[in-house]
């Protein structure tokens, strides 16, 4: 057997700078004011619960006025977020409201319980089933 012998070729790129233009003399571009802060998130007291919110998202609350599509706007917000700032309120932020949609109102799950006493014939069978509203987070600001 002939060991076979291979050539290596080497090959060498040359390589060119390219020269940068010159820096141009232009006016800096003014930056666009900030008209209103975008929030993250806000907790809210609504149905006699706390929530925390955040725009786009959907809840299932206990029942509140209104029917389907109707705009609800709370002011009893407790605490807001932009990602940096944190603003808490005493007992409420100043200025501040969440825009609700109302998307239904609907029943929750059933929930059923049972009582007995053995050998005295009582038995108590009861049943709750919660009214709930399901709401869309339009707006926080």
């Amino acid at each position: 057997m002939a060991q076979e012998t291979k050539k290596k070729t080497t090959t060498t790129k040359k390589v060119t700078k390219e020269k940068k233009p010159a820096a141009r003399t232009t006016k800096a571009k003014a930056a666009a004011p900030k008209s209103k802060v975008k929030y993250d998130f806000a907790v809210i007291a609504i149905s006699g619960t706390q929530l925390k919110v955040r725009e786009g998202d959907k809840y299932e609350i206990e029942k509140i006025a209104g029917a389907k599509g109707d705009k609800v706007e709370v002011k009893e917000v407790l605490m807001i977020s932009d990602g940096e700032k944190i603003v808490t309120g005493k007992p409420y932020v100043k200025d501040v409201s969440v825009t609700l949609l109302i998307d239904s109102q609907l029943k929750g799950k059933k929930i059923e319980g049972f009582k007995y006493k053995a050998k005295s014939r009582y038995r108590k069978h009861y049943g709750y089933r919660a009214q709930l509203t399901r709401i869309t987070v339009k707006k926080i600001g």
